[in-house]
C-alpha cells in the first residue's frame, strides 16, 4: 500500500521518506526556526515537521510531583512540564512564516496537532497530513478529529501495546484518515539503540496492512539506515543547526550535515535491497571475464606432458574450470601451444 504526503509517495517500493523534526530546537527564536527551514531544505530531506501546541493546550500548570519529569531523566530531570513546554512550543503565529518558508524551498510541511486549535491552524495553512505523537496515540478522540480532515495521518507507535495501536488505528480508519503510516518509537529522549527493536517493524507492517517507518530518538543515523532493511518507508529524526547551541531537544538531533548524510545514506540502503535473485548481475559481467580458469603459462611444444609448471589455474577466464586440473595432469600436448593460450580439451 502507498500513501501520498505532499508530493511523496510513501510504501514499500518507494525511497524512505525523510522527514526532519525542528520541535523545540527553535530555542524560542522565530530567526532561528527559519534558519533550520533553510538548513533542512539544503540538506536534501524531504519533509519539515513541527509540533502545534501551547502549553496550555497540552497540560496545566501546576506543580505537584505528577507533573514533574522524574529527577533522574536525562535532559529534563525535575522540569516541571509547563515549564518544558512553555520552553519548547512553536508559537501559533510562527507557523504562516514557517510554512511559507518551506513552500518557497519546495519542502513538505506539516506537524502534530495537540487539540482541535492546533488542527484548525493548520487546517488554514493547508497541511497535507498529520503525525500523531506517541504519548497522543491513546487519545482516541483527537486521532477521530484529525482523522476526519480526510488527510494521511502518520502515527508513532513509542510504548504502545498491540491492543493500543489496533485501537489507534481503528480510530483513525472509522474517522476518514487518508492513509495511515505506524512508526516504530522508542519514547526516551535520548534513546539506547539497544531498545530500538527494529525487527518490529515487519510486524506492524503485516499486522495492520500499512507502510511502516520509524520515529528515531537515537544519536546518529545508524539505526534510522538499518531501519531501511527492516521495511522503513518514512524515517524522522530531529534536526538542530549546532548541538552545541543547545536546546529541549539539542542532545539527541541531527545537524544539517548529518541529516544529509542520513537522507542520501537512506536512498543507498533502499536501492541495496535489490531483489532475491541469486546469480551474477549485470555489473558484474566484467568481473566474470576474470574468473580463474586453465592457461598454458609456459611455451609447450606436441608432446610435452602437462605438469603444474605448464598449467596452472590463473586469472582470466576462457580456460577450462580450475576443478579439471587433475584430469589434465599427466597428459600430453597435441601441438605446440604458446604461453598464455587458455587451455581447451583439443590442446591435449
Amino acid at each position: 500500500m502507498t500513501i501520498k504526503i505532499g508530493p511523496h509517495a510513501v510504501g514499500a517500493g518507494e525511497r524512505p521518506l525523510v522527514v526532519a523534526e525542528m520541535s523545540g530546537n527553535h530555542n524560542g527564536s522565530l530567526d532561528r526556526a527559519l534558519a533550520i527551514v533553510d538548513a533542512v531544505a539544503a540538506s536534501g530531506a524531504h519533509a519539515l515537521k513541527l509540533q502545534t501546541y501551547r502549553p496550555d493546550t497540552i497540560t496545566i500548570d501546576v506543580d505537584a510531583p505528577a507533573f514533574r519529569i522524574s529527577d533522574g531523566h536525562d535532559l529534563w530531570g525535575g522540569e516541571r512540564l509547563w515549564q518544558l513546554f512553555e520552553r519548547a512550543h512553536t508559537p501559533y503565529e510562527w507557523h504562516a512564516p514557517i510554512f511559507e518558508r518551506a513552500h518557497q524551498h519546495g519542502l513538505t510541511v506539516f506537524s502534530s496537532p495537540f487539540d482541535h486549535t492546533a488542527v484548525e491552524l493548520l487546517e488554514e495553512l493547508g497541511a497535507p497530513a498529520y503525525k500523531i505523537a506517541s504519548s497522543e496515540l491513546v487519545d482516541l478522540p483527537l486521532i477521530r478529529l484529525v482523522a476526519s480532515t480526510g488527510k494521511p495521518m502518520v502515527i508513532s507507535t513509542g510504548m504502545a501495546t498491540m491492543a493500543e495501536i489496533d485501537a489507534a488505528v481503528r480510530a483513525a480508519r472509522e474517522g476518514g484518515a487518508g492513509g495511515i503510516v505506524l512508526l516504530a518509537c522508542t519514547a526516551s529522549y535520548p534513546a539506547p539503540p539497544q531498545d530500538s527493536n527494529l525487527r518490529r517493524l515487519p510486524v506492524l507492517a503485516d499486522a495492520f496492512g500499512v507502510p511502516v517507518g520509524l520515529s528515531d530518538h537515537t544519536p546518529g543515523i545508524g539505526v534510522p539506515i538499518a531501519s531501511v532493511a527492516l521495511g522503513a518507508c518514512l524515517i524522522e529524526k530531529h534536526v538542530t543547526l549546532r548541538r552545541a547551541d543547545g536546546g529541549v531537544d539539542s542532545d539527541f538531533s541531527l545537524e544539517p550535515d548529518e541529516l544529509a548524510a542520513l537522507t542520501v545514506e537512506s536512498e543507498r540502503a533502499f536501492a541495496a535491497l535489490g531483489g532475491t535473485t541469486i546469480g551474477p548481475t549485470p555489473t558484474e559481467r566484467e568481473g566474470l571475464r576474470f574468473r580463474r580458469s586453465l592457461f598454458v603459462v609456459a611455451d609447450v611444444r606436441a608432446g610435452d606432458p602437462v605438469t603444474a609448471a605448464n598449467v596452472r589455474s590463473i586469472r582470466p577466464a576462457g580456460g577450462l574450470p580450475p576443478a579439471d586440473l587433475d584430469r589434465v595432469l599427466g597428459r600430453t600436448f597435441a601441438r605446440d601451444v604458446p604461453r598464455g593460450t587458455p587451455l581447451a580439451w583439443d590442446l591435449i
